[in-house]
């Protein structure tokens, strides 16, 4: 109690390193603690690596679009390390009618494209003309009513993508909360989208056009941005914290044989471990939390490698959506995207099987996940020989579902920590579960904790990408 820690981080993953990280820069003499239940930091970022092939257990990059994320790389110096595959180079593809088929980076170009159907294109300028819903809905009725259901199957290939989830049961107020609060605002989304367009060029100074943002990755995989962020803190791992408190003299965080005190307070975990502290915590104010937990899917990644009779199309990969009823949501062309992830004369696909609609497939045992990967990739791409090098990855992580009632919970959280001093809430799922997502969020709270407040965020609009 005579010497508390300034601010204490519960979670070492990509969250609460760079509310370190930010911390560090703004309050260069402050005491800054992580304590982590894991072995190792990283939380979902995980790389593997064996016989000269590198794969991911969870995120495999992210666009460097969002200023707080280019900030952190300038200051590791892991801008000098990235890798990049820029949208503008690289084209994925949907699986459509049993085939791929090249799908345009942006919804403008999908809609020009011979994928939609004339009256399909026509339906979606109704839009202008839709006058919004203001209650909570899923995406798929949201998306529906908006632009019509032929663009349903486009829909559900970004929400597999970045999800793994169900678009009949995610809520666009939470995915989407920045072209929802547009559409709400201005009476349409197009009419939104033009009318911030022109606003934005009207700013803007007379230069290059704007190009697609790039994935971002690294030669060691993504593995490395923890292990580097995790340089010079002070971190404890394999210490549970298994109670919070909230008394007179701050904060104290309780594992099984020791106590931490604090001035500040900053769970950064997924959403999910973060209300089973809150639930359980003594001294808070406010109300309960309105949901207990939310769902999460979980996938298993099937890293395939091939020789040189594997004919994989140029791009990132492609994405399944249900209609088309596959054994795997899609694949990564790893070696397309980066170099380095397989032995010379060789290509890496990671297939991704599960996610919020076919749990059961994760009960299979490994030999027949790949088997069945295998045969559901060769009726799309040519692989006229079986995989040379296999791994079945089952990260221990799920992905936070933002369902119906979302929106409620993250509205709950900013009361909660607007009443508690000193108390703040990011990491997995809360405001997203994309890395930009996170460090956005993240350098918020750092500058919050600087500033002696608490962390405002705002419903930006997401680009969609595939």
């Amino acid at each position: 109690m005579a010497n508390p820690i300034d601010t204490l981080i519960i979670g070492g993953g990509l969250s609460g390193l760079t509310v370190a990280h930010f911390l560090q820069k703004y309050k260069p003499g402050a005491k800054i603690s992580i304590l982590e239940k894991a072995s190792s930091p990283g939380g979902a970022i995980r790389s593997f690596q064996h016989d000269g092939y590198l794969a991911e257990w969870g995120a495999h990059g992210f666009l460097d679009n969002v200023e707080a994320s280019r900030e952190l790389l300038i200051d590791t110096g892991l801008d000098k390390e990235a890798q990049k595959a820029p949208l503008d180079d690289f084209v994925r593809y949907i699986c459509l009618n049993g085939k791929l088929n090249l799908i345009p980076q942006n919804p403008r170009k999908i809609i020009k494209s011979n994928l939609v159907s004339l009256p399909a294109k026509l339906r979606v300028l109704g839009d202008l003309w839709k006058k919004p819903h203001p209650e909570e809905q899923t995406v798929a009725a949201w998306a529906a009513y908006r632009f019509g259901a032929s663009l349903l199957p486009f829909v559900d290939a970004v929400l597999t993508g970045t999800y793994a989830g169900d678009l009949n049961r995610l809520s666009i107020d939470a995915v989407f909360p920045g072209i929802r609060a547009l559409e709400l605002e201005k009476g349409s989304v197009i009419r939104g989208l033009l009318q911030k367009r022109k606003a934005a060029k009207e700013k803007q100074q007379a230069g290059p056009k704007k190009k697609l943002p790039a994935m971002i990755s690294f030669p060691q995989g993504m593995g490395r941005l923890p292990e580097v962020l995790a340089t010079d803190k002070d971190l404890l791992c394999s210490t549970a914290v298994v109670s919070i408190h909230k008394n007179e003299g701050g904060w104290e965080a309780r594992t099984k044989d020791k106590s931490y005190q604090a001035n500040s307070l900053v769970l950064a975990l997924s959403v999910n471990l973060s209300l089973a502290l809150l639930q359980n915590a003594s001294g808070l104010t406010g109300e309960g939390a309105p949901l207990p937990a939310i769902p999460e899917a979980r996938i298993v990644t099937i890293a395939m490698g091939f020789g040189e009779t594997a004919k994989i199309p140029f791009g990132f990969g492609y994405l399944a959506p249900e209609q088309e009823k596959r054994f795997a949501l899609g694949a990564l062309f790893s070696t397309h995207m980066f170099p380095g992830r397989a032995p010379k004369g060789h290509v890496l696909l990671e297939a991704l099987v599960g996610g919020r609609r076919h749990p059961e497939k994760l009960a299979l045992d490994d030999d027949i996940l790949v088997q069945q990967t295998y045969d559901d990739l060769k009726q799309l791409i040519n692989l006229p020989d079986p995989p040379v090098f296999t791994q079945v990855l089952r990260p221990r992580h799920g992905i936070p579902q933002l369902e119906i009632g979302y929106p409620k919970l993250l509205a709950w959280r900013n009361r909660l920590v607007a009443e508690n001093r000193g108390l703040h809430v990011c990491g997995f799922g809360w405001e997203g579960i994309g890395i930009n997502d996170m460090t956005k969020s993240a350098k918020q709270i750092a500058a919050a904790i600087s500033a002696g407040g608490a962390a405002k965020g705002e419903a930006d609009v997401k680009g969609v990408y595939f």
